[in-house]
């Protein structure tokens, strides 16, 4: 039985409805669809094409706010000094290429990734920008929240695995607006990311605080949410005696994988920071990013196929990357703010952590990390020693998951405010992640009203990135 006009199981709508199956008020049930529930049923006739896979896990490392690049990975030691700043260049693993002095952890680390410095859009706005490279789809002001995340639709088409949701944002609940850019969008909420976070965290420790997803109610013990599932067992019996398309099925599937998430001690265990050494703690730094970055190595260690390191918006200094220095913004300049543990400081040797513990793991080969954000800033340091919103360049990169370690992709004028030759959209992301992970991506996605609609309407995977 399936309401095709909404193409969404009608049993499904039937139990939200009514809210039988809640979970205490957990509300994550749906992620756990399966792999295509998203996507396109195959025809009579029809063959579903084998695309190699380079990754079997991605880490988004999403640094919304806009990341200085000219503070970080495309210095201009030769520009005047309104525009190069007051800090140095670093020669880096791969002659010739030179990082700020800002990031002395990943320079010797350029020889895994695969660094774009010509990374591009069209849009100054933070809601806009941060909904198309999220999304790797153009978007209005209206769309800013109605287009699936890239991490959405890597579940749609790949499932859930080992007890993990197919799409993790840790936290996934800092935010700059009233809402969160992390959506399944029209694909439905079953494919927004489960979120560590819970509540909207500012202040609290980060073992609290990716721990809060997983809470039960107060009133919810073990024993209730067995029993819960036991109830929901002799429902799917029923369903599926009734319903003969598969929709039961797939309900039965979505909700007992979110059973098992909070269940299984093996999955809790992964999410719990807690269980780290303190030296291994220290490593990646006792901050916001640095144990974000720890609860990433540690979910694609377990198994979960892709986790959203979420890092925009501080307790203590506002958008952390939102450098204008701007009345009313608790900033120093823009030299001076990415020496500190909140900022580049912290995220390069977070980076280089997370990078050099899934090497040595041997995990990094089958493990894509992008780094990513939704734009550069002004080459020109402002009056107030801040940069300002500069969507036309910016620096992003890649490793691990069959990323070319060594290679730059594109350069910028002699003032980084311009690229030289062609340049890389949000769109040219997700191609290149979604081809990392073997996602075919001449099959189209189709909306809750049965709509066939493009996984990449525009953009290509970017040349040089992934070894061919």
């Amino acid at each position: 039985m399936t309401d095709r006009t909404q193409g969404t199981p009608a049993w499904s709508q039937l139990l939200r409805r009514r809210d039988m199956l809640r979970l205490g008020g957990l509300g994550f049930a749906g992620w756990a669809a399966l792999p295509d529930a998203g996507g396109h049923a195959l025809q009579a006739g029809e063959t579903r094409r084998s695309i190699a896979a380079s990754a079997r896990s991605v880490i988004l490392l999403w640094m919304s706010g806009g990341v200085t690049h000219i503070d970080s990975f495309d210095p201009k030691p030769d520009a005047p000094a309104e525009i190069r700043g007051t800090l140095g260049a670093i020669q880096t693993s791969v002659p010739g290429v030179f990082f700020n002095e800002s990031l002395p952890c990943l320079a010797p680390l350029a020889g895994h990734l695969g660094l774009v410095r010509t990374f591009s859009h069209d849009s100054n706005d933070h809601f806009i920008g941060q909904a198309h490279c999220l999304s790797g789809r153009h978007v209005t002001a209206q769309q800013t929240f109605s287009e699936p995340n890239i991490g959405s639709i890597c579940s749609s088409r790949r499932g859930s695995r080992n007890g993990f949701p197919g799409y993790i944002a840790a936290p996934g609940t800092t935010r700059a607006g009233a809402e969160t850019p992390f959506t399944g969008g029209w694909l439905g909420h079953e494919y927004d990311p489960f979120c560590t976070g819970g509540s909207r965290p500012l202040n609290l420790p980060e073992e609290q605080v990716n721990m809060q997803g997983l809470n039960y109610l107060p009133d919810l013990t073990t024993g209730r949410l067995s029993a819960r599932r036991s109830l929901q067992q002799r429902l799917d019996s029923t369903l599926r005696g009734i319903d003969r398309q598969g929709s039961a099925d797939l309900l039965s599937r979505q909700y007992g994988a979110a059973f098992d998430l909070m269940l299984s001690p093996d999955v809790r265990r992964a999410f719990d920071l807690r269980l780290e050494t303190d030296a291994t703690r220290d490593r990646y730094g006792r901050t916001k990013i640095g144990q974000r970055c720890l609860l990433a190595h540690r979910l694609v260690e377990a198994g979960a196929p892709f986790v959203l390191v979420d890092y925009g918006v501080d307790g203590d200094s506002g958008n952390t990357w939102d450098n204008h220095n701007a009345p009313g913004q608790n900033h120093p300049p823009i030299c001076e703010i990415v020496r500190q543990p909140y900022h580049l400081a912290g995220a390069d040797r977070a980076f280089a952590a997370l990078i050099e513990d899934l090497d040595h793991s041997g995990r990094l080969a089958e493990t894509m990390i992008v780094f990513l954000t939704e734009f550069g800033r002004t080459p020109r340091i402002n009056k107030d020693g801040g940069r300002d919103h500069w969507c036309y360049t910016g620096s992003i990169f890649f490793t691990g998951g069959g990323t070319q370690g060594g290679r730059v992709i594109g350069a910028t004028d002699a003032q980084g405010a311009y690229p030289l030759g062609a340049s890389q959209s949000p769109g040219d992301v997700a191609a290149t992640i979604y081809q990392a992970l073997g996602i075919d991506t001449q099959i189209p996605l189709i909306d809750r009203t049965g709509r066939p609609i493009s996984v990449v309407p525009e953009g290509a995977p970017i040349p040089g990135i992934l070894r061919s």
